[in-house]
């Protein structure tokens, strides 16, 4: 044990005693890993930033159906137990899903599109509760300033149909829950339980809603099935392989893949360019630093045979070089993250 306490110690003084030596070494791995360092705090600066604005975007990860489909609620569940997507909601029929708004603030009467949410949609994060009935509604910036409400105020829902020849509009007194961003949709847009969406939809094609009174024909023992839905992947690596599957099954569906793949195109080959710069350059220190030590313990050869005569183990001295090594390695890394963090 002493022996290595001593090693220790003459080694670090032989290496202080030569300096400018020991600062050439310094300074040559610094050198070298500075640029490195640089170089991956900027590949990773770039590729973070291009992806988070693409993950933060909910958009990003949205895959969109084209044209109308047939989809079970089977086929919906199916898709919504998969890890792989964050959250799937079925929609109706375009022309179903509207419903006219009006409230006591404004004299305009607004006709306003109907989108089913839930827990877990990306649209809806930041929201302090989502609509759990049908009697509460999540209004987008636009579809609230034009109605001039804000949360916890109410407005008149109402809803018109042609049925049995005759002329019906229904009214539903509906409590806004919050307002969305601007950031989510700029058009007017009213976030609503699946049910209420579900109903509008009955009523409008002359089915009956019990729950709500709406009279029409009873479709109980109809499967249902959903021309059309929202999905969001769970992250904009799955969105590729998730449209993959969909077109396989048929259903023509359209996404940000573009934007996705030249994002890992890029991230792809700044990794090869930085492992390529930095095997070639770490190979190019460690044989200059092998055969500068190599020199340095052939030049004190002398010296460490004479540790060897005064009773130094051989593999005690054997660390001497190699404690010289760790040495250099310590101060050039602290010297490149030095020069790193200095170009922060």
């Amino acid at each position: 044990m002493k022996q290595l306490t001593n090693i220790i110690r003459l080694s670090f003084r032989d290496y202080s005693h030569e300096w400018r030596m020991s600062g050439c070494f310094i300074f040559a791995l610094a050198s070298v890993l500075a640029p490195m360092m640089i170089l991956f705090g900027l590949k990773f600066g770039i590729v973070n930033t291009m992806v988070t604005e693409l993950v933060e975007n909910p958009a990003n990860r949205e895959i969109r159906p084209i044209g109308s489909g047939r989809y079970s609620e089977k086929w919906i569940e199916e898709y919504r137990d998969r890890s792989d997507i964050q959250f799937i909601i079925p929609k109706t029929r375009a022309l179903a899903a509207t419903i006219q708004l009006n409230s006591d603030s404004s004299s305009r009467i607004l006709s306003t599109e109907l989108l089913a949410t839930d827990i877990g949609d990306p649209l809806m994060i930041g929201m302090k509760q989502l609509p759990v009935n049908y009697y509460q509604m999540i209004l987008s910036q636009s579809a609230a300033n034009k109605l001039k409400v804000k949360p916890g105020d109410k407005i008149d829902a109402s809803l018109a149909r042609q049925f049995q020849g005759k002329r019906e509009r229904i009214h539903l007194d509906i409590e806004v829950i919050d307002v969305a961003d601007a950031s989510v949709t700029g058009r007017n847009v009213a976030f609503v339980s699946l049910d209420l969406l579900i109903a509008t939809e009955q009523f409008k094609d002359g089915r009956a809603v019990p729950e709500l009174g709406w009279s029409g024909n009873d479709d109980s023992g109809v499967a249902r099935t959903f021309p059309s839905f929202r999905l969001f992947a769970r992250s904009i690596y799955d969105v590729d392989e998730i449209v993959t599957e969909l077109e396989k099954q048929g259903v023509r569906v359209k996404a940000n893949v573009g934007e996705i793949v030249t994002v890992q195109s890029i991230d792809q080959n700044l990794s090869v360019i930085f492992w390529i710069i930095a095997c070639v350059g770490a190979a190019g220190f460690a044989f200059s630093l092998g055969a500068s030590l190599w020199a340095n313990v052939d030049r004190k050869g002398k010296e460490l045979s004479v540790l060897r005569l005064i009773g130094f183990r051989s593999t005690v001295i054997v660390l001497f070089p190699l404690l010289q090594s760790c040495y250099t390695a310590l101060m050039g890394w602290l010297m490149a993250v030095l020069v790193y963090l200095g170009f922060e």
